[in-house]
């Protein structure tokens, strides 16, 4: 049942009740889908925001016509063969395969770093073999001996002159800190080529789902032991919960705290949207800025994800992205895991430990930078290991 907020019935609906997930993003939508339908148990599932999905949540946008993602370009990409077999059952993905362009110096280069980008960069026609050994003539001249931090770790990788291009602004813009400030594995993300393969991701089920996130998030949630209320704080209805409601949260693990051991670091995006009257703006969904005197780091022309669609030609949809620091009111995105972040978490979890009746998940509750797909496999295991067998 879905109902825009809760009032009337919620209390109701609370009393004797087994479940209740906090949460209606991939994490929370997955846990109750499997409490609803393989468990055969009615949930209650409660989202702060008027619309379900989480980050990943997509809408039909009402001027143009275009599907876009409300916070940010989402592509679905896994190599866990259970995890994309669970979720084709809720929806059917299209062909889309994320390619990533960057521009730097008013010229566009392929990111991740590959073959084209070395050659175009340096301006030569290098084979495989030989633009290894170049790179590999970089890095040594900067005779580094411990890679200690991102942009260590990043010179290390590709060598000082395509860091200095296409990593440190971009970096410096996406955290907000001198790259010599984070810790070395955030790069390791970002893979380095030495042949023409463009695609972003290796995984080999990638794709968005045809009929938008929207669609999806409304098949997973539509069992009918499954009531979903909108608009609903789980920290004003915590007098509602019975005692032995066992509680899947979804949420910040330190705001569930009361942030007794301090406020977890997270940085945040906000988006300018534009609509121009041209079929097409920069050809591709997503275009990367990699110098800092550019103030956003990215655009997203949602209309590319979905070319199997007859997008209107008359106009498209652009969302310009900035990288910021939380303030009161805003979503996290990405926790920033300094090590005072990483001591106070680990405060947190030995707290969440003492609660029989809570389980934690998803990228808020973990603090993790989790994938889609690496959410729902949690999900997964988690329902398995705790949740089915009570």
């Amino acid at each position: 049942m879905f109902t825009a907020e809760w009032e009337g019935n919620l209390a109701m609906n609370l009393e004797g009740l087994k479940y209740l997930v906090v949460g209606a993003g991939f994490f929370g939508s997955v846990i109750a889908e499997l409490i609803a339908a393989d468990k055969g148990e009615r949930v209650v599932v409660i989202d702060k925001r008027h619309h379900l999905g989480g980050n990943s949540y997509s809408e039909i946008d009402k001027e143009t016509g275009i599907e876009y993602h409300k916070y940010g370009s989402h592509i679905f990409h896994t190599s866990d063969q259970e995890v994309w077999r669970y979720i084709n059952r809720f929806c059917t993905f299209n062909n889309y395969r994320h390619k990533v362009l960057t521009t730097f110096n008013n010229k566009t280069y392929q990111m991740p770093i590959n073959l084209e980008t070395i050659n175009a960069f340096y301006g030569v026609n290098l084979k495989p073999a030989e633009a290894e050994n170049f790179i590999k003539s970089e890095i040594e001249k900067e005779q580094l001996v411990n890679s200690i931090n991102l942009e260590t770790k990043a010179i290390s990788l590709i060598g000082r002159p395509l860091y200095e291009a296409f990593i440190r602004g971009y970096t410096f813009k996406h955290w907000g800190t001198d790259p010599r400030n984070l810790p070395a594995d955030i790069i390791t993300r970002l893979p380095v080529r030495f042949s023409y393969k463009s695609d972003y991701f290796d995984d080999p089920w990638q794709g968005i789902p045809q009929r938008g996130y929207g669609e999806l998030f409304k098949n997973l949630l539509a069992h009918q032991n499954i009531d979903l209320y909108l608009k609903t704080d789980f920290f004003d209805i915590l007098n509602l919960i019975p005692a032995e409601c066992c509680v899947i949260y979804t949420g910040r693990i330190d705001q569930f705290f009361d942030f007794k051991y301090g406020i977890l670091n997270w940085r945040t995006l906000k988006f300018e949207r534009e609509i121009y009257p041209i079929p097409d703006f920069q050809g591709t969904a997503v275009m990367n800025y990699a110098e800092d005197s550019v103030p956003y780091t990215r655009t997203h022309e949602f209309k590319h994800l979905h070319e199997e669609r007859e997008n209107p030609d008359k106009n498209t949809l652009v969302f310009r992205e900035y990288a910021k620091e939380l303030a009161a009111g805003d979503d996290p995105y990405y926790p920033v895991n300094t090590l005072k972040d990483k001591e106070m978490l680990s405060k947190y979890r030995q707290e969440a430990l003492k609660l029989n009746n809570v389980i934690f998940g998803g990228r808020l509750a973990e603090y993790k930078y989790l994938n889609m797909d690496q959410t729902i496999a949690s999900a997964l295991n988690i329902y398995n290991e705790k949740i089915k067998p009570r």
